[in-house]
């Protein structure tokens, strides 16, 4: 049954509207099979704090959703309680001072929008429907995050409610290991944070993108030319390629190179994607779209209607790596010969990030990023389709220098996520602010 009395609505286990609530809580249409005891729809921070109240009370683990865009449903476990964010979705916008206060269900294309209004910019997520609050947990790998950092360097401060049910605020001068651990801990963060205070930026002048489109028996020719060119890339330029059975312009199994600018100047991003007029293969190209300007709630949402489809059953996995792509090269050719049908795909990201980050939990990048997506509709997938982004992982985890949280799979493939130093001390300041443990830890890891 329905419960309410000031502590958000109450989804008890074998209730008629339990099942349908908890995997209206996921983007991913797996069903896990996983089955907490309860869900709790809380619409404010006193009903947050009252959750959590209620769980120490009863010795109840707590799981977290703000957007539910865990590939891994990481939020959906056996046992315990589920808080549902959702509902906590505001913005408040101060232009003059170049700050905002968002709630953890805020959406990223919602963001976006409100700032479009006030010529700001934030690094929010790629796709629209993504849940901030998770999103910035995690890194925060967004739009720009090549030139301006990933999202969680512009938090500089989080109101969070701590396992004993108190809710207190953290900054660079306060509480200031909180702070330190919301920037990267991702699902394994220990508390519940209800607000994020955020650093916003002047509004690029210039978005829009460039994209050429390969057929796949160029795969080698163009992933040897993207890995060379890569590490001169401008970093407002987001260089990757895209591995799908319906590429754009030639509705067939192709690479998509694609470049999303956000530039001062149009002319500045003319310049920045010259490399790819210019490029050796570029007469092997089936499809070429000159740089136009695009908004990002256009191609935000444009992903969203070609990539990322609702009513999927996903299994992603990822891998940083800093070696040459040459060596790779047949197993890419494997992985694009045994590629599910679209939407999974497989993402190659330019990524060369600074040689330095603040020092915070999130701690573990390289020179290049793959990840796998499988994206499986209807009724025909086969087995290897249902593992192929884990096998292909596996098969190339002697490449790999450890994952992204973005697209964690540790339920399935526990991999190094954060420097081991760091790692330490987030376990450290785990046992003294969670000492019963009553958030979950990572999938993977007990």
């Amino acid at each position: 049954m329905k419960r309410t009395a000031g502590r958000g609505v109450v989804i008890d286990k074998g209730t008629p509207d339990f099942v349908a609530a908890l995997l209206g809580t996921s983007f991913n249409a797996q069903d896990p099979g996983r089955r907490p005891d309860q869900i709790v729809q809380a619409n404010d921070v006193e009903e947050v704090i009252g959750a959590v109240k209620r769980a120490r009370d009863e010795g109840l683990t707590i799981g977290i959703c703000s957007g539910g865009h865990s590939w891994a449903q990481n939020h959906i476990r056996d046992g315990g309680m589920l808080v549902d964010l959702s509902r906590l979705n505001s913005i408040a916008i101060n232009a003059g001072q170049g700050t905002a206060v968002i709630g953890p269900g805020c959406l990223a294309g919602e963001l976006n929008a409100a700032l479009v209004k006030h010529k700001l910019f934030f690094p929010v997520a790629h796709a629209y429907t993504v849940g901030m609050g998770g999103f910035l947990l995690q890194g925060g790998f967004g739009w720009s995050s090549r030139a301006c950092g990933v999202a969680c360097q512009s938090v500089i401060g989080i109101d969070v409610v701590l396992a004993d049910g108190t809710l207190v605020h953290a900054s660079e001068t306060k509480n200031a290991e909180l702070l330190w651990a919301a920037l990267g801990a991702g699902p394994g963060f220990f508390g519940i944070v209800v607000r994020f205070h955020l650093r916003l930026q002047p509004r690029p002048k210039f978005v829009g993108m460039k994209a050429q489109v390969f057929r796949i028996r160029h795969l080698e020719a163009v992933m040897a030319w993207a890995d060379r060119a890569g590490p001169d890339v401008a970093p407002f330029v987001e260089f990757q390629l895209v591995f799908d059975r319906k590429a754009m312009g030639i509705f067939a199994h192709g690479i998509q190179v694609l470049a999303p600018v956000l530039a001062s100047s149009w002319r500045e991003a003319r310049a920045a994607v010259d490399f790819i007029n210019k490029s050796p293969i570029r007469k092997l190209a089936s499809f070429t779209l000159p740089l136009l300007p695009v908004s990002l709630d256009m191609m935000m949402k444009g992903g969203e209607r070609t990539l990322f489809l609702p009513n999927t059953r996903w299994t992603a996995d990822s891998m940083w790596m800093n070696m040459p792509i040459d060596p790779l090269l047949p197993a890419l050719r494997h992985i694009a010969h045994t590629q599910p049908a679209s939407p999974s795909h497989a993402l190659w990201l330019n990524w060369n990030g600074p040689a330095e980050r603040p020092d915070m939990a999130f701690s573990l990048e390289a020179r290049t990023y793959l990840a796998l997506y499988g994206g499986l509709r209807g009724k025909t997938a086969t087995p290897a389709d249902e593992s192929w982004a884990t096998d292909h992982m596996h098969a190339l985890q002697a490449h790999s220098v450890g994952i992204q949280l973005a697209d964690e799979n540790l339920g399935r493939r526990p991999m190094p996520f954060m420097a081991p130093a760091n790692l330490k001390r987030l376990d450290a300041l785990r046992s003294k602010f969670d000492p019963e443990g009553r958030f979950n830890p990572y999938m993977g890891r007990v």
